[in-house]
């Protein structure tokens, strides 16, 4: 994301970049020297020298965390720019929290702030190909969109402030629960002697159809360069799914959605992520789990 970033602003225009890993933010200044890039301390340096400040991080502690460092104390409008600064926090974390993100810029008069999960993995990410979802007033959208589509192909206005989040953890609940049952009905054909390529080749043009039977098979080699294909490494990792699915329940909850299937679905990524042979792998190792033929 930073590399296409680079690539596409204008040359006169500085890159702060940061992580808590300094060797992954020196080893990127190593690979583009020559370019206006800076290597920021802390987080703070960032806030008061940039005017748009793009936010990825793993969990809602972890935002809030870096927004109090960076709005406090609160006087970046009298440091660097003048200008209200522009917060878009492309993490995967709850609404509630990103609303109490969003309460705290705006509450100290110094930007705005958009949240803007992402899809599109590290694939994506690499090839500037990535889809993301924004919450935020329709006056923010166009700013928004020209960054963003520095980084990505697509991005789709969901609504106001938290917007952007709902959709992302409706699509990725649906995805966990797709997965399962793309692994259960794969392992359910093969058991009673079907070919898994002609199987799948039936649900792919049948009302079965969706992402992990078309794009992301779990059996080995019905998708050449599926993570299957590769002893389930890489692709979205278990860990991710467990994470969105409670952050999705966590959601639901809390806005009085019946949710059915979600928690058996939780509680099956808890069992593959503590199975020696399966954690740490690509969600699709349920069929794995499962017993199914690899």
């Amino acid at each position: 994301m930073a590399k296409n970033l680079r690539a596409k602003i204008p040359k006169s225009d500085k890159l702060i970049i940061h992580d808590v890993n300094p060797a992954v933010t020196g080893q990127f200044a190593e690979e583009h020297a020559g370019q206006t890039i800076q290597v920021a301390e802390a987080v703070r340096e960032i806030s008061e020298q940039a005017e748009t400040i793009i936010t990825v991080l793993p969990e809602p502690h972890h935002v809030q965390n870096v927004l109090r460092a960076m709005l406090k104390p609160p006087t970046l409008l009298k440091i660097g720019p003048s200008k209200p600064r522009l917060f878009i926090d492309c993490s995967t974390i709850d609404p509630k929290n990103s609303r109490a993100a969003s309460n705290a810029v705006h509450s100290s008069s110094q930007g705005k702030f958009i949240d803007a999960p992402m899809s599109g993995g590290v694939v994506g990410a690499s090839a500037g190909t990535l889809t993301f979802m924004i919450g935020a007033s329709n006056d923010m959208v166009k700013p928004v969109s020209d960054v963003l589509l520095m980084m990505g192909k697509r991005v789709l206005h969901m609504g106001e402030q938290g917007a952007g989040l709902k959709g992302k953890l409706a699509n990725n609940y649906l995805l966990g629960l797709n997965n399962i049952a793309t692994c259960e009905a794969m392992n359910m054909g093969i058991k009673w002697g079907l070919d898994p390529k002609k199987l799948a080749e039936l649900i792919n043009t049948s009302t079965g159809r969706c992402w992990p039977s078309e794009v992301n098979n779990p059996v080995p080699y019905v998708v050449q360069n599926s993570p299957a294909s590769r002893g389930y490494d890489g692709g979205f990792g278990t860990s991710l799914m467990r994470k969105d699915m409670k952050l999705a329940l966590q959601a639901a909850h809390e806005s009085g959605a019946a949710s059915v299937m979600g928690h058996e679905a939780l509680s099956v990524y808890d069992l593959v992520e503590t199975d020696d042979n399966c954690k740490g792998k690509d969600f699709s190792v349920v069929y794995r789990f499962l017993g199914g033929k690899e």
